[in-house]
């Protein structure tokens, strides 16, 4: 596995945090628990876990949807660079190039729910619409014979 020294964009917060806490933060890449093993942290032979750990800061500190795609920018950014610095031959390149498109893409496609994970708060509107919505799907036969009653005797 070839891994590269090379300078990647990260925000202040991430540059001056302790090692401790990155990792608190950061998992590599993939979305944590066993679908961890379902995203490699090379592409070609190519270590590309110092860019999922910076992407990974930038989804938790992210409040936006904004933030979330400059994080995503951020992460095809950095991924690019690493593949930069690893130089090899121009077809090598060029599978990872089009390998850090994919990750790209799934992550601005699909990162949706771990970005906002534990960031919505509860809604009280929605939360008062979705009760009487409820409510009226619980009695909607009792309403609806009462409609039906009503139309029936106005008569």
């Amino acid at each position: 596995m070839k891994t590269v020294n090379v300078d990647l964009y990260a925000p202040p917060a991430y540059v001056s945090a302790s090692a401790d806490v990155r990792a608190q933060v950061s998992n590599g890449c993939g979305p944590g628990g066993w679908l961890n093993d379902m995203v490699p942290d090379t592409i070609w032979g190519l270590k590309i876990t110092p860019a999922c750990d910076i992407h990974d800061w930038m989804y938790v500190a992210g409040e936006t949807v904004a933030d979330k795609n400059e994080a995503d920018d951020v992460f095809r950014n950095n991924l690019l660079r690493l593949v930069s610095a690893a130089g090899g031959p121009w077809w090598l390149r060029w599978l990872r190039r089009r390998r850090v498109m994919v990750y790209f893409a799934a992550v601005r496609h699909f990162g949706g729910p771990w970005f906002w994970n534990g960031k919505n708060p509860i809604d009280h509107k929605y939360t008062t619409a979705l009760l009487i919505s409820r409510t009226w799907y619980l009695n909607w036969d009792s309403l609806l014979l009462s409609w039906i009653k009503r139309l029936f005797t106005s008569r």
